[in-house]
Parts: C-alpha cells; sequence; structure tokens
C-alpha cells in the first residue's frame, strides 16, 4: 500500500498518541501565553500606573504578532517543511516567554510579547496540519481537535497557576513575572519533542517527491505500526501567485479565514477580558482572586466539556455541520446576555448564560475553525492555507480584546454584547462557503493528485514543478 493511502486508513494506534503530544503540547504554550495575560495585565497596570490603552495594547499585541507570524511561518512550512517552522517557532516562545518575564518597563514587554506572538502565530498552522497530515481519514476531526483542545489545558493551567500564586501571598510585582515567565516550560518540551520528530510523510511525499523517504519516516515514528511503499512522484506545486488568483482556492479561503475572524473577533474579546467582565457582575468589592475562580469554575465546567464532546463526536456529527450548530448557538447566548433586563447584575444568571457561550464556542467554530482550515488545501499550500486562515484570525483576535473595552466604555457591556453576537451571524453564513470534510481524505477534499479535472496534476520525480 502506498504511503498516502496506508496513513488514510491506518488504525489508531500510539503513533497518532505521539502526534498529538508533538502537535498539541506547542497549542497547550499557545493557549497559556495567549490567555494568562488577561491576569497579568490587571497585576502589571496597577505597578506600573499604565492606561486603559496602555493596559489593552499589552492585552492585544501578541495576538498582532501571531497574525504575521501565522501569515509567514505557514507560507515558510510549505517552503522548507514543516518540521524547520515547528522547531523553529517553539524556540521563539521559548526565549520570549522569559524575555516578558523579565521586562523592565512597557516599551520592553510589548516588543517582547509581540515577538512571542510571532511564534504563537506560526504554531497554529504547524501544529493543525502536522496533526491533519498523520491523521487517518475516519479520526481526523478527533485527532485534530484533541490537539486543539489542549487550549483547555493551557488556559486552565494560566488560571490555576494565578490562583496559586495569588493565594500564597506572593509579592504581586512578581506573580505577574513569573506567570509570564512559566510559558517558558511547555515551550522547553515542545522544542526537544519537535527535534526528535521526523518531517511529514505527506510533505516528503507530494512536495518534495520522496516517496520512499516518507515510507520510512512514518514506519519509524509508528514503530512499524504504519507499513507502506514509497512511490516517487509529486503533485504539482502551487505557487503564491497561482494561489492567490484561483477562485476556488480563494472561496476556500474566504470560508476558512472569514468564519475564524469573526469568530476570534467575539471570542478573545470575551475570553481576555473576562477576569474584568466577572469583576464588574460580582462588584466593586470583588477580589481579583474571586474573578479567577469564577473564571475557572465557568471555563471548567462550560468549556472544558464542549472541547470533550467536539472531539468525540465531530467526525460523526460532520465538520461543517457542527459550526453551524455552534455558530448561532454561541450568538444566541451573547444576544440574551445583551437583551434580557438585569442580567448581568445576577451572578448566577449570567454565569450560566457567559458558561452556555463557552460551551457553544468550544463545541463549535472555535474547534471546527481551527480543523477545516487544516483540511481544505492541497498539501503544497496546506500551511499556506491555514497560515493565511489564523493569521487574519488572530487580526480578529486583536481587534476585540483592543476593541472590547472601548466597545464596552462606549456603549457599555451591552453594546459589546451585541457586536459580538452580531459576529456569529456572519460566521454562519461564512460557513456555507465551505464543504462538508468529515471522514473525506485530504486528497479527495482539495482534489490533489488528480490527473485531469482538478486543480493538481502528477508530475514524476526529475521534472521541475511551478515554483512556489
Amino acid at each position: 500500500m502506498e504511503v498516502i493511502d496506508a496513513i488514510n486508513e491506518a488504525r489508531l494506534s500510539r503513533f497518532h498518541s505521539k502526534a498529538i503530544f508533538v502537535s498539541g503540547m506547542g497549542f497547550f504554550t499557545d493557549a497559556y501565553d495567549l490567555f494568562i495575560i488577561g491576569v497579568a495585565s490587571t497585576l502589571i497596570a496597577t505597578q506600573w500606573h499604565l492606561s486603559a490603552t496602555q493596559t489593552a495594547l499589552i492585552n492585544s499585541v501578541t495576538l498582532l504578532g501571531a497574525f504575521l507570524g501565522a501569515c509567514l511561518l505557514g507560507r515558510m512550512a510549505d517552503l522548507v517543511g514543516r518540521k524547520r517552522i515547528a522547531v523553529f517557532d517553539a524556540s521563539m516562545m521559548l526565549v520570549f516567554a522569559l524575555a516578558s518575564a523579565v521586562a523592565p518597563s512597557f516599551i520592553f514587554l510589548v516588543g517582547f510579547r509581540f515577538l512571542l506572538g510571532l511564534g504563537v502565530g506560526g504554531d497554529y498552522p504547524v501544529s493543525a496540519v502536522l496533526m491533519s497530515e498523520y491523521a487517518n481519514r475516519k479520526d481526523r476531526g478527533r485527532l485534530v481537535g484533541l490537539v486543539f483542545a489542549m487550549q483547555a489545558l493551557g488556559t486552565v493551567s494560566g488560571y490555576i497557576a494565578g490562583l496559586v500564586l495569588l493565594s500564597a501571598g506572593v509579592d504581586h510585582t512578581l506573580v505577574w513575572r513569573i506567570l509570564l515567565g512559566l510559558g517558558a516550560v511547555p515551550s522547553a518540551a515542545v522544542l526537544y519533542a519537535r527535534l526528535r520528530m521526523p518531517e511529514s510523510p505527506r510533505y516528503l511525499a507530494w512536495v518534495k517527491g520522496d516517496g520512499r523517504g516518507a515510507a520510512d519516516s512514518v514506519q519509524t515514528f509508528s514503530n512499524g505500526d504504519v507499513v507502506a511503499t514509497g512511490v516517487d512522484r509529486v503533485a504539482e506545486r502551487i505557487s503564491l501567485r497561482r494561489f492567490l488568483s484561483n477562485r476556488r482556492l480563494l472561496l476556500t479561503l474566504l470560508g476558512t479565514a472569514g468564519t475564524w475572524f469573526v469568530f476570534d473577533y467575539a471570542y478573545y474579546g470575551n475570553a481576555v477580558s473576562a477576569p474584568k467582565i466577572v469583576l464588574q457582575v460580582l462588584g466593586p468589592g470583588a477580589t481579583l482572586q474571586q474573578s479567577l475562580v469564577f473564571n475557572l469554575i465557568v471555563f471548567s465546567v462550560a468549556a472544558v466539556p464542549g472541547y470533550v464532546l467536539a472531539c468525540l463526536f465531530m467526525d460523526r456529527i460532520g465538520h461543517r455541520r457542527l459550526q453551524l450548530i455552534g455558530f448561532p448557538a454561541m450568538g444566541a447566548m451573547f444576544l440574551m446576555l445583551a437583551l434580557i433586563p438585569g442580567v448581568t447584575a445576577l451572578t448566577a444568571p449570567f454565569l450560566l448564560l457567559f458558561g452556555a457561550s463557552y460551551f457553544f464556542a468550544e463545541f463549535g467554530p472555535n474547534t471546527t475553525t481551527f480543523v477545516m482550515a487544516a483540511e481544505c488545501y492541497p498539501t503544497s499550500v496546506r500551511a499556506t492555507g491555514h497560515g493565511l486562515s489564523a493569521g487574519i484570525a488572530k487580526l480578529g483576535a486583536f481587534m476585540g480584546v483592543y476593541l472590547f473595552p472601548q466597545i464596552s466604555s462606549a456603549f457599555g457591556l451591552t453594546g459589546a454584547l451585541l457586536f459580538a453576537a452580531g459576529m456569529a451571524m456572519a460566521g454562519t453564513l461564512l460557513t456555507l462557503l465551505l464543504p462538508e470534510t468529515s471522514r473525506r481524505s485530504l486528497e479527495d477534499i482539495s482534489e490533489e493528485g488528480r490527473t485531469s479535472g482538478g486543480l493538481e496534476r502528477l508530475v514524476p520525480v526529475g521534472v521541475q514543478p511551478e515554483a512556489a
């Protein structure tokens, strides 16, 4: 059996667990670094006497870096290989998590968090594409979803770390530095694991034309669980110009990037501002520790089950269909929070609706946007497509985190939630541009390797394909 067919039809085994760890621990780090800043910035603003605008910049600048990192490093992963970029972005996250922890001033912290964002952004396409290219056909949604679900563990770890440090009475001037520096610990583990992993077999086979090398690497990485033969042929490589001028690929990009953009605007604006939102609901006497406890409870009770159920059932429900369920449900929660009189002043009803919005985000577009962007493109532009989608999404996240406090200030929490509900409705409509990808091979979805009628064709090794 050829290597691509062998991967598509492989049974679940420890081989897939290894791939989940290598890809997923990077995403654990991404989530920790992105969401812990909402806690840290509350302490930083007090220590450094920052304005609301400066605090918003600290909260959002990593997302601006992630926008550039995803677009640039996603493209580079298609040009020089997944492994090289996976190692590079893990190194970036390690170095600049430590640098952020020792930042001597506001300007340095903003700069270090921006550079950290470059690594975080690059990890989005690399983590997703590596797992999708190692995954089998029937369980790909579950496997890539499990990588994404590491976001939940990273977020919960950040809340717990903050609670432990604050409850232990550690000086607040040290707490935020420790919290930011802890992001280097999983980065170091990720870097070590990625240095030992082989290149993606699909990249070797379809882009490099090294079918024999692909077969050997997957057999070694799987400890013999996946045995395949290699055929030296390569799909025609797609240049960036051709990618951006192809109508089918552009519509796909509008679907993957557009849905992810509107989701991230709504999600990150709420999630990063969550400690302040909950403080507002709990009242002026509430402490940051109480806010963290409530956020941890809401996230653990509502969001974590959403991640788990999405991973368990998305291949059965359908990736596109689950997104079409999650967007309207999440938007409905935002509408009720905005329109039910006095609900934001009632702790229990507020937390119930706020938690439900988290649940339908995870059991829906937060997971599916990540998964589908790694499924819809041919191998030679898969990381490019995912990187552009993730980068544009992080631009939406940057806008959400930066603008949410401004909109809340101008129009109240109700106005910000109404705008988020509108974004959820836009996401529902944009999802209609995408195909159903569940339980189809990557080659079938992207029409890769077809000798006629598709975007791709096969060329013999030794014949120069179109330059990327």
